[in-house]
């Protein structure tokens, strides 16, 4: 028998923030749905590095383009729907979902020119917008709605922190 670890794809999440406040909102290329950057954690690598690597790879934003400033506590899970469950084979393992680390980082002022979803192949965003805080809870696809829930307001104290 899988344990609960075992059976959830290791993945980080990354929010970013603009000097505005507003957060990366980003389109996946195949047009299902809208996201935070994502990414699974590498077999050696540390959530941290995942996250910096992830984000490079989707959005362009090297890690000098990026004040991390914070990490979650804990780990959050989601079940990916049957259906959709065939693009979660890793090696000889199945995923029934994933389990997530989260990051927030802060653009720097002047580094929104180096967003580039077509730097790196394949790619895993066609668009972005900036959004307000909340925004993300009524678009995001049903099956990470709880996930994004408990993200935002675990999130929220240190997001008032910044914008004051």
């Amino acid at each position: 028998m899988f344990k609960q670890k075992e059976i959830y794809r290791p993945n980080v999440g990354i929010i970013i923030i603009n000097t505005e406040g507003n957060l990366m909102w980003c389109r996946r290329k195949n047009h299902d749905g809208w996201q935070f950057p994502q990414g699974g954690i590498d077999e050696n690598e540390s959530p941290i590095e995942a996250a910096i690597r992830e984000v490079e790879e989707e959005t362009g934003l090297a890690e000098q383009d990026l004040n991390f400033i914070w990490e979650s506590k804990s780990w959050f899970f989601y079940d990916v729907p049957k259906e959709r469950r065939n693009n979660y084979f890793i090696g000889k393992n199945k995923f029934i979902g994933q389990r997530q680390k989260w990051f927030l980082a802060e653009i720097k002022s002047g580094h929104e020119k180096n967003i580039n979803l077509l730097k790196n192949l394949p790619i895993e965003f066609d668009d972005f917008i900036w959004v307000t805080y909340w925004y993300p809870l009524r678009e995001v696809v049903s099956f990470k709605r709880e996930v994004y829930r408990e993200l935002l307001i675990e999130l929220l104290p240190k997001y008032i922190e910044i914008k004051k």
